[in-house]
C-alpha cells in the first residue's frame, strides 16, 4: 500500500521528508505565494556568495548560462564548490543544456563539521546554524552518482542507485545557478539552499515527490542564515523545479541517467588538486555557519 500524501519520513541522510505530491498529479505549491523564477534567484543572490567561497577565483567565474562560459572536456576532473564544502567529479558531457558529471565512489570531498566532533545531524535544529565548525577531509560514500546541472537553473539533479545498480531515485538539490572557472582548480561555484526534493524511483510515471528538510529551512531563518523572504524564494524554486521537469519527467529525467554506466576510465576516484586554493579551503573554520 502506498503512503498517503502528507506522510512524513526520515531521509537516508537523517533529514525530515514530507510526501508532497506525485508525478502526473496536480502539485500543491509549497511557497506561500507565486514568485517568478528570476525574482526568486535575485533574492537569493544576496546570500553572500563571495564571502562564502572565500576564494579570489570566484570573482573571475562566469555564469554557466553565459554565451562565453567555458565548457569542460569529457573526462576532465572538476571541483563542485558549495561555499566551504568542496566536492570532486569527472565530466561526462557539457553543452548548452548543462553539465553532466559522474562522482565515482571514493572521490575526495571537503565537508564542514561541528568543531566539537559531532556529526551535522547530531546538532539539534535549534543550534544547527549557530555552532562552531571546521573542515574535514572525507570521500564520497556508497555507489557513484550522476549529477546534472542544467545551465542557468537554480538546482542540480543527482541520480542515486543501489550497490547492484538499481535506480533508487533522483535528488533535486536546490542551489544557486552555477558560475565556472578553468585552470588548476577548474569547476563550478554554487550555494546549497537547504531545501531539496526527492523523486522516488518506484511507480514509474507516478513517482512520489518528497520535500526534504523543510524544518531545517525554518531553523535557518530563526538563526539568521536566511531571511523569511529568502526562505519563501527557496520554496518557490522547489515549485518551479516541479513544474519545469519533475512533474512531467522532462530533461534530465528523460535521458536515462539513472541507469547510465561509466566507462572504466571515468570511474576512477577523483582527488583534490594540490593547490593553494585547496590548502586554504582545508584550513577554514568559523564560529557559526553565518561565516561561510
Amino acid at each position: 500500500m502506498r503512503l498517503p500524501l502528507g506522510a512524513t519520513d526520515v531521509s537516508a541522510s537523517g533529514g525530515s521528508a514530507v510526501l508532497t505530491g506525485r508525478r502526473g498529479e496536480a502539485w500543491n505549491e509549497i511557497a506561500p505565494r507565486p514568485m517568478p523564477l528570476e525574482a526568486a534567484i535575485a533574492l537569493l543572490a544576496a546570500y553572500g556568495d563571495a564571502a562564502a567561497h572565500a576564494d579570489p577565483a570566484f570573482d573571475a567565474a562566469v555564469a554557466s548560462a553565459d554565451a562565453d562560459a567555458l565548457r569542460f572536456a569529457p573526462g576532465a576532473a572538476i571541483l563542485w564548490r558549495y561555499g566551504r564544502y568542496v566536492e570532486t567529479a569527472r565530466v561526462v558531457r557539457d553543452d548548452e543544456r548543462g553539465l553532466v558529471a559522474w562522482i565515482p565512489s571514493g572521490s575526495a570531498r571537503l565537508v564542514s563539521v561541528p568543531a566539537d566532533g559531532r556529526s551535522p545531524r547530531e546538532v539539534p535544529l535549534e543550534e544547527r546554524f549557530s555552532v562552531p565548525w571546521r573542515i574535514e577531509e572525507s570521500h564520497w560514500h556508497g555507489p557513484g552518482v550522476v549529477r546534472v546541472a542544467p545551465a542557468g537553473k537554480p538546482w542540480s539533479v543527482w541520480f542515486f542507485r543501489s550497490e547492484d545498480g538499481t535506480p533508487e531515485g533522483a535528488y533535486v538539490n536546490l542551489e544557486l545557478p552555477h558560475r565556472r572557472i578553468g585552470g588548476e582548480d577548474a569547476g563550478i561555484f554554487s550555494r546549497d539552499l537547504i531545501l531539496d526534493l526527492w523523486i522516488d524511483a518506484g511507480h514509474p510515471g507516478s513517482e512520489d515527490i518528497w520535500v526534504k528538510d523543510a524544518d531545517e529551512l525554518v531553523a535557518a531563518v530563526q538563526q539568521g542564515r536566511l531571511t523569511a523572504e529568502q526562505a519563501d524564494a527557496v520554496r518557490a524554486l522547489a515549485d518551479h523545479a516541479v513544474h519545469e521537469f519533475a512533474a512531467s519527467g522532462a530533461w534530465p529525467l528523460d535521458e536515462q541517467w539513472d541507469v547510465w554506466q561509466p566507462a572504466a576510465e571515468l570511474d576512477v576516484p577523483v582527488r583534490l588538486p594540490a593547490s593553494a586554493a585547496m590548502d586554504a579551503a582545508r584550513a577554514r573554520s568559523g564560529l557559526t555557519s553565518l561565516e561561510g
